[in-house]
């Protein structure tokens, strides 16, 4: 059996779970008297959930998500009530496939990153969407950088290839014109076709610190607020609420 033919010819086909598991699939097969259906089928369906599961392995450690911010160890109980009610519907995913938004804006320590990151990951683990979570303000080193070297349209390309793009801390960003400008291409570029995730310290109004100019400002808003789902995440810090827990404790 460890000479079977059909186990060389999967693997030339690169159907590597397949023949990996071939044999005993055989033996399996033939003990409880399969018929070539049902042991087709286990192999395709072998082979598809191994592929999926590498798949999101790489996709993962592609992503740059931070370690620890996952929808296990989110604590939903302690998010405003509204996006606690959003949560199921951003969790189907669909927003990704339309290209829209999501904005998440509120005081540092109110949990805006961790809730992003962690239906970036969800949105990798169930649908095997592309993801990209980043700083703000290093993507737009990389963007500038880019654009020093005459390749800003090949960086863009390559970007475009995430389905999402986690812009974390926006409103850190204190630019100068040349790092505007790079910033509001990326967002034009993407605008109606790929979606974009971002957390802000800064309400729109104050949007103007970012982009400095009054109608470039406007106009980053209009493109991402077209197509959005906005998330405010006021009350009490997070960490504020935990650490008092702790003392109660």
């Amino acid at each position: 059996m460890s000479h079977d033919p059909l186990a060389g010819l999967l693997r030339s086909f690169c159907l590597t779970t397949m023949a990996s598991i071939y044999a005993d699939t055989l033996q399996q097969a033939e003990q409880h008297h399969w018929g070539y259906r049902k042991f087709l089928q286990h192999l395709c369906e072998s082979e598809a959930e191994d592929r999926r599961q590498r798949r999101v392995a790489r996709l993962l450690k592609q992503s740059g998500l931070p370690d620890g911010k996952s929808l296990g160890n989110l604590e939903e109980k302690l998010l405003p009530e509204k996006i606690r009610r959003q949560l199921p519907t951003l969790l189907e995913g669909g927003f990704v496939e339309r290209g829209e938004n999501v904005l998440a804006f509120g005081l540092p320590g109110r949990g805006k990153s961790h809730f992003v990151a962690a239906l970036g990951r969800e949105l990798i683990l169930r649908h095997g969407h592309t993801v990209l979570f980043i700083p703000t303000f290093k993507l737009v080193q990389k963007l500038l950088l880019a654009k020093k070297a005459l390749k800003l349209e090949a960086l863009l390309k390559k970007l475009d290839r995430y389905a999402v793009v986690c812009l974390d801390d926006i409103g850190y960003v204190q630019q100068d014109r040349e790092e505007m400008e790079v910033l509001f291409t990326f967002l034009a570029e993407r605008y109606e076709r790929r979606s974009v995730m971002i957390t802000s310290n800064l309400v729109f109004s104050k949007w103007d610190q970012i982009f400095k100019d009054p109608m470039t400002t406007m106009a980053a808003i209009d493109r991402l607020v077209h197509h959005a789902t906005i998330l405010e995440f006021d009350g009490e810090s997070v960490r504020t609420k935990k650490a008092k827990a702790r003392q109660t404790a």
